[in-house]
């Protein structure tokens, strides 16, 4: 079973702890919505937290494997999608995880993709507000 396959099953069966340890330390959380990466196993195991709480009937409906350059210019290295579906406030979601390992078969980079644009902004908003909540970011200004 592969790494993405494991997440996913982990992911399914809600069990977000068996997900999260199987990302490396210094993980890459590419968001729809930020060009900065949320770096690091504390930070992105703060940020599941809160999509965990923000999804609803989430599922992943499909899956695709191969190999795929990392980042701007990096490795060649094992790449998955896993095509996902659920709602926000309401609001039917779409995306794909892209999932990229490293060496040890650890997840290293991992990037989200969400249409349509509307469901991207409730998806953005919904998160902003947990991540403020659980105190992981400050509250915007205004």
């Amino acid at each position: 079973m592969s790494t993405a396959d494991k997440f996913r099953a982990a992911v399914e069966s809600g069990d977000f702890t068996a997900g999260l340890e199987l990302f490396a330390p210094d993980v890459r959380f590419f968001s729809p919505v930020k060009f900065k990466p949320f770096e690091g196993i504390e930070t992105v195991s703060a940020l599941f937290r809160v999509l965990q709480r923000t999804f609803e009937d989430f599922r992943y409906v499909g899956q695709l494997s191969g190999r795929g350059e990392e980042g701007d210019g990096g490795p060649e290295t094992d790449t998955h999608l896993l095509h996902f579906r659920t709602v926000v406030e309401g609001k039917k979601v779409e995306g794909i995880d892209l999932i990229q390992l490293d060496h040890r078969e650890l997840i290293s980079t991992f990037t989200v993709m969400i249409r349509p644009m509307s469901a991207l902004q409730t998806v953005s908003d919904a998160i902003l507000k947990g991540l403020v909540a659980d105190g992981v970011v400050p509250a915007p200004a205004g």
